[in-house]
């Protein structure tokens, strides 16, 4: 089954993609370009901050596990620092260290496996689709006024 075949946002988004594993970035890159999406491609978390100061993401997916500083200090530092974008972490431990969105701080959490790529083209399409832009916040906080 080709990727083109599969349901996906029409929205087209500016994706940071993390990870220390070189391979899993190109494959991952892979999926998502081929969906349409422009990918953003980093190999530590320290790079990961300092890009998404200086530009805007639509999404961050981000490995667990890396050296210095991991996905789960990534999360904690984007939130910290009030950068508003959704993130996926994905892990090869989900289950042996209990991640999942509450312990994680992560809009979602994927366990690295063979299906991993089917599992993170239809989270990155949910969490676009979730997105509010910007419009609805400044009209929900016009019929808070009132």
């Amino acid at each position: 089954m080709s990727l083109r075949s599969t349901p996906s946002t029409s929205l087209h988004a500016r994706i940071l993609l993390v990870d220390d594993n070189l391979g899993g970035l190109a494959a991952r890159k892979a999926v998502l370009d081929e969906l349409g999406h422009k990918t953003r491609c980093v190999s530590s978390a320290a790079e990961a901050l300092e890009l998404l100061a200086a530009q805007k993401f639509d999404l961050v997916v981000t490995d667990y596990k890396m050296p210095k500083m991991d996905g789960l200090e990534l999360i904690r530092r984007i939130r910290k620092q009030e950068i508003q974008v959704p993130v996926v972490l994905l892990s090869g431990f989900v289950d042996s260290l209990g991640l999942n969105e509450e312990t994680t701080g992560a809009d979602a959490v994927i366990q690295k496996s063979a299906n991993e790529v089917s599992h993170l083209i239809r989270t990155v399409a949910r969490l676009l689709r979730g997105k509010k832009p910007p419009a609805r916040a400044a009209t929900k906080a016009k019929r808070q006024a009132v």
